[in-house]
């Protein structure tokens, strides 16, 4: 029985650890940057796009289909920011746990 109660503390006390890390997540800003930082996105932790900048020397006419093809680039680049943030804040918060290979958390 003692094991069973060890267990429940432990599951709660990662339950609120795992909220703690949503809630910071939320407030996470993680940038890319595409043609040497002249077409910048920021996204939220939750993947929601907070900005965009993009050097007016780039906005020329005929030219659409490049710049499009940077900010999709620095999109790309700020997405897997977060979900390297991502992964090394849930490695940090699962240490330790008996963990399968490959699961993957709710968060």
């Amino acid at each position: 029985m003692k094991d069973i109660m060890g267990m429940m503390g432990k599951v709660k006390e990662m339950q609120a650890k795992m909220e703690d890390m949503q809630a910071e997540l939320e407030n996470l800003e993680a940038e890319g940057m595409s043609a040497g930082g002249m077409v910048t996105v920021t996204l939220s932790g939750k993947g929601l796009m907070k900005g965009l900048t993009v050097d007016p020397s780039l906005l020329v006419p005929g030219e659409e289909e490049m710049l499009e093809d940077l900010i999709i680039a620095a999109h790309n680049t700020a997405k897997a920011r977060v979900e390297e943030i991502t992964r090394e804040k849930t490695a940090e918060l699962t240490a330790g746990l008996p963990i399968p290979p490959g699961m993957k958390l709710p968060i």
